[in-house]
């Protein structure tokens, strides 16, 4: 089955990162696509020399929209499991197993990973205690979601979801707009623990440099995507 599952990898200035995420997934993944979103380092010419399938956006769209060219790529290709994982090291590959068996095991269609469903998580101080229960609270409030982390970006879901997503959202709001996508459309969901790992080098650029800007950016985000919904 694994020569079926797609993992969708968007890049943008990861040169110090994804050589070595590359390679972790490689281990027990075949089929890799990574989306460099006009990346001015050095990450289009690291992945280059990896055994990958290489896209690349020719401006910087966002994260939202290189998920979506690596979603319709894998789609084009004939993956049955699609994958969407980070290119900053912060997420392990060996969790992508947790991720992706239930959607094998016809147990859901959409999964979503949660750094809140194990206490070992160590997520920094404002975004663990003040900016994600926030969030919660207006994903429960706003879109009836009892999911715990509406802004993580690690998620496997099956083809008939793939057919039917579509993601509009450029940018970081994209998050709120698939978990939108999966209540509205009633797709089987499922929620699975998954570590995290933080550090100097994980900038989490798509979703802008500073980490209380970011957050602030999250809460806007989920109010603009109930407005457009």
């Amino acid at each position: 089955m694994n020569n079926k599952v797609y993992i969708i990898i968007p890049a943008y200035n990861e040169e110090k990162k994804i050589s070595k995420v590359i390679d972790n997934v490689l281990l027990k993944y075949e089929n890799v696509i990574i989306v460099d979103d006009c990346s001015s380092d050095n990450t289009l010419e690291i992945v280059k020399n990896k055994n990958v399938i290489l896209l690349h956006h020719i401006i910087n769209r966002g994260q939202g929209a290189a998920l979506e060219t690596g979603t319709k790529k894998a789609m084009e290709l004939g993956a049955e499991v699609f994958v969407h994982f980070d290119a900053d090291g912060q997420f392990l590959a060996e969790d992508i197993e947790k991720i992706i068996h239930p959607i094998i095991k016809g147990e859901a269609e959409i999964v979503f990973g949660s750094r809140f469903l194990d206490n070992k998580t160590n997520l920094p101080f404002t975004k663990k205690y003040l900016i994600m229960p926030v969030a919660r609270f207006i994903l429960k409030k706003i879109y009836k979601s009892s999911l715990t982390d509406p802004q993580n970006g690690f998620r496997a879901f099956s083809r008939k979801v793939a057919k039917e997503l579509n993601i509009d959202n450029d940018g970081a709001a994209h998050c709120t707009e698939i978990i939108n996508k999966a209540h509205k459309n009633k797709w089987k969901i499922k929620e699975v623990p998954i570590t995290v790992n933080y550090d100097d080098f994980g900038q989490g650029v798509f979703s802008g440099k500073g980490r209380g800007t970011g957050g602030v950016k999250i809460l806007i985000d989920l109010f603009i995507n109930k407005l457009i919904s």
